[in-house]
């Protein structure tokens, strides 16, 4: 992890706190489920915020209400924000969203060829439902799991992992050919997003669902969540806001971490620490 000087930290944490006061209002002027996730859970329980080096923001919302948001965002905030995904932009390599405050930069060192506007941002995902059935489960995180990273490999050579080592090593050289073979066939990225969506979304119709997911991060499983377990939402601190967690939230956190009351050693302390930053108007 490479560190920030506080006086930079503190500018993109206020920053990126206005960005979610501005989400947070939409959501609730709007009757959108939404809840704060991750690090930023494991931020609101043991600091009350932020992760003290932390830079990002977590939020999510489940599939539908995610996607009445990202219209509601282009209406209400067109001017003062961009919406960054897959579908406003084929070359983003994600399946999550950012909602990005115009006239800034940040654009982190993974992601630094790629031809995308990188702003500060907020984070967003869509938890979709999962079905009870563990076949029909792990044939769909199986599925969106493998399209999500193939849409990553398609524009990235050299995906950050979760480890090093002799696994490391032979993991990025299976990813080097990978991102080869697809640019040098010219697989679409468009259609990479459009299989990963349709897996992701299998189930959206499926009202009697117990449980949700965000499928496409490092696993399929790390972010399964009990719908009990995430309403009804309930309100915590979030610095200077009031915003939506799981009301659950550490048994969620502690399916995902383990023991995240306990500080983790440095060298396991993560941040976005950019290859470009630019404040704007807004320094």
């Amino acid at each position: 992890m490479r560190e920030y000087d506080s006086e930079t930290l503190h500018k993109v944490q206020s920053i990126e706190l206005s960005i979610l006061s501005d989400f947070i209002d939409l959501c609730n002027k709007y009757d959108l489920a939404y809840f704060g996730m991750a690090g930023t859970g494991i931020g609101a329980l043991r600091h009350g915020g932020f992760i003290p080096w932390d830079d990002d923001i977590d939020v999510a919302l489940p599939r539908n209400d995610y996607e009445k948001f990202l219209d509601l965002v282009a209406i209400e905030f067109g001017d003062k924000y961009e919406i960054l995904n897959c579908e406003t932009n084929s070359n983003y390599p994600l399946m999550s969203t950012r909602m990005i405050l115009r006239g800034t930069k940040f654009r982190e060192y993974a992601l630094r060829n790629i031809d995308c506007n990188f702003g500060i941002f907020l984070d967003i995902y869509a938890f979709d439902n999962i079905p009870d059935d563990e076949r029909l489960f792990k044939k769909q995180a199986r599925d969106a799991f493998i399209w999500s990273k193939l849409l990553i490999l398609r524009s990235v050579s050299h995906p950050v992992l979760p480890f090093g080592g002799v696994k490391g090593k032979i993991i990025t050289l299976a990813c080097v050919i990978a991102h080869s073979l697809l640019s040098f066939f010219n697989v679409s990225k468009t259609f990479l997003y459009k299989k990963c969506y349709e897996a992701s979304t299998r189930f959206r119709d499926m009202n009697d669902s117990k449980r949700l997911d965000y499928l496409c991060d490092t696993t399929p499983y790390s972010n399964i969540i009990n719908r009990k377990d995430v309403f009804p939402l309930c309100l915590r601190s979030f610095e200077n806001l009031e915003m939506s967690f799981p009301n659950n939230l550490d048994n969620y956190l502690r399916g995902m971490y383990g023991d995240y009351m306990t500080l983790p050693p440095e060298e396991k302390r993560k941040n976005h620490y950019p290859y470009e930053l630019d404040f704007g108007k807004w320094a």
